[in-house]
């Protein structure tokens, strides 16, 4: 469609090419036929710019013919002659013109269909009722990757996927049924193989006589929008099972942590009743030890993943000699296998093998997994830890004559929160977090472990492999000196916690230490300044005025700048130690505290603060 400027000047230049032919034709016509090259220019106008450029040229024309060709030449007339040519000749251009205007009107459908096609950001294709590709406009080229000239004529199956047959089947049929509209979402091939998700509108196509003859399908690309939505119900049914996973752990944190205080609560009530010697306290005292034990265990096991998952968790490392973390490992386990009438069975080779490591992590690490293998074997079985060095590893096994773990557990049992569900007494204990905590230490020491069992009822078997240090360690023949025999201190024990100040200021006395207790930060600071003390025992997670801010106000005076500040707290990450040696403390310490620890402290600290 051209311009109107462009429009009535083509249509002008008509008008005077149908008026010089005519004066070309005029020694042969003579006075007859004066207007009849103009019908032509009428015709130009109209199919150019429809019917107003057409009436200009109708004007102009016969003017010019007019004035040119009608006698009396040179002038003007409007006479009766003259009046009834004027009419045919308006009658034969309005006819022309009526006849341009219904063709073009005809035309501009197809021509703005043809148009719409073209520029239309959807694929849109036709093909005919047997498959047949007859259209493809340049969307569909960019949407399915084969140009025109590869599609058209081909069948429609090349954009379709082998398992997505039938359904063309099925829509081949439902067209040739004259179904008018048809809209859903499925999947087609590119010419690259790719898979892509479209958005898919079908209409028959119908011929004069109303018979469908093709189809016409308009795709639209949605593969970013069918991702997206699969990455949300993906992340939905992660949220589910993750809100799953916190109420089982809810009820199992809620359950293991009832096991130990119900015999906590008893052997409390048996002292109470029998007093505190005889045969019952010794056992009741043993009880207490064991089951404040699993309770220490559950809560460290959960700040360690804490700290594993969230990257706060560092290595001490130091060359260590295997045999002694493995027997250490065994000790701490014995008393509990010795209960259940479990048999250790340990393989270590002659000469000592040496690792680079966190001595604390690995005694932790194959205490899990003794933990494990008693928990897992019936009373009676045998739990047997080797170990033998293999080029640069070395390989400890714990091995285990217990329940068997089936094959399609073998893949998950390092998981979060994962336990065997074999019944009875093999099914209780533990939060699932140890075999967790193992595979992460291990890691962490560029080692690896895995499992095995032959099946339910077969044992099971763990397999640690770790770096061997190359260069056995340097000795100097001085064996190191003995801890120090503690001497008496003054000791000043702060706790909000009332209970816990005054049971461990009792113990520091029964030790041979003099003990005062405070139960707030601002008494704290009263006492200290009128006692005097040697040490500090101070909880920071104090109300009103916390541990830190009493240790900052303690050293700021002269008579506190030596005493040696420990925390005593339950805040035991990274940063609150950080915290705590930034405001003064010269020792860390969480709660629950170790008692043989703390007088061993207490011993190796002398009557200076270390570190001051």
């Amino acid at each position: 469609m051209h311009k109107p400027g462009v429009t009535y000047g083509l249509t002008l230049v008509a008008v005077t090419a149908a008026v010089l032919l005519r004066w070309l034709l005029d020694p042969v016509l003579g006075d007859s036929l004066p207007l009849v090259t103009l019908y032509g220019a009428v015709a130009f106008g109209v199919w150019i710019g429809g019917w107003r450029p057409a009436l200009v040229a109708v004007l102009l024309g016969y003017i010019a013919c007019s004035y040119f060709f009608i006698v009396p030449r040179g002038v003007i007339l409007l006479d009766v002659p003259t009046l009834v040519g004027l009419t045919a000749y308006l009658i034969t251009c309005s006819i022309i013109i009526g006849f341009g205007e219904a063709m073009r009107t005809s035309q501009r459908p197809s021509r703005l269909l043809a148009s719409i096609v073209e520029s239309s950001d959807d694929a849109i294709v036709s093909k005919t009722v047997d498959g047949v590709i007859q259209s493809w406009n340049a969307s569909a080229e960019r949407l399915f990757g084969y140009t025109a000239a590869e599609a058209i004529g081909r069948h429609i199956t090349i954009i379709i996927p082998p398992d997505r047959q039938d359904e063309e089947k099925e829509i081949l049929g439902r067209i040739r049924a004259g179904e008018r509209v048809e809209h859903f979402e499925t999947v087609r091939l590119r010419k690259d193989g790719q898979h892509i998700y479209i958005s898919l509108t079908i209409s028959p196509v119908f011929d004069e006589s109303g018979k469908v003859v093709g189809a016409s399908k308009t795709a639209r690309d949605i593969t970013d929008r069918k991702k997206a939505e699969e990455k949300i119900h993906s992340l939905l049914a992660e949220l589910q099972q993750a809100d799953r996973h916190k109420d089982e752990f809810l009820a199992l944190l809620a359950h293991e942590l009832r096991g130990p205080l119900a015999p906590l609560r008893n052997t409390l009530e048996i002292i109470k009743r029998t007093g505190d010697s005889g045969n019952e306290a010794i056992d009741a005292h043993g009880t207490m030890d064991r089951q404040l034990g699993q309770l220490v265990r559950l809560v460290d096991d959960l700040l360690d993943i804490s700290r594993i998952t969230h990257g706060k968790l560092g290595l001490a490392r130091e060359r260590v000699e295997l045999a002694q973390i493995i027997n250490q490992a065994v000790e701490a386990l014995r008393p509990l296998a010795e209960s259940k009438e479990q048999r250790f069975i340990i393989g270590l080779p002659p000469r000592p093998i040496y690792l680079n490591a966190d001595p604390a992590r690995l005694v932790q690490v194959f205490g899990n997994l003794l933990n494990n293998a008693c928990k897992y074997t019936p009373p009676g079985g045998r739990i047997s830890v080797t170990a033998e060095q293999a080029g640069s590893e070395v390989l400890v096994k714990v091995k285990d004559t217990g329940v068997g773990i089936p094959a399609d557990r073998l893949t998950n049992v390092f998981e979060m929160f994962t336990q065997l569900d074999q019944g009875g007494e093999a099914s209780q204990g533990g939060l699932g977090l140890g075999l967790t905590l193992v595979k992460r230490l291990v890691e962490m020491h560029d080692g690896s472990v895995t499992a095995h069992s032959e099946g339910p009822g077969k044992g099971s078997e763990f397999v640690v492999r770790l770096p061997v240090m190359s260069a056995p360690p340097t000795s100097n023949g001085v064996l190191p000196e003995s801890t120090p025999a503690a001497k008496p201190r003054r000791i000043l024990v702060v706790d909000d916690n009332t209970d816990a100040a005054s049971s461990l200021a009792m113990l520091l006395k029964i030790s041979g230490n003099e003990a005062h207790t405070a139960n707030e930060g601002a008494e704290a600071i009263e006492v200290a300044e009128a006692f005097r003390p040697d040490v500090v025992l101070l909880d920071i997670g104090m109300p009103n005025l916390d541990g830190l801010e009493v240790c900052r106000r303690i050293r700021a005076q002269p008579w506190g700048r030596d005493m040696l500040m420990i925390a005593l707290t339950g805040w035991g990450q990274e940063e609150d130690r950080r915290k705590s040696k930034d405001v003064g403390f010269d020792h860390h310490l969480v709660k629950p505290v170790d008692f043989p620890t703390l007088v061993r402290l207490l011993a190796e600290s002398g009557n200076e603060a270390v570190g001051r």
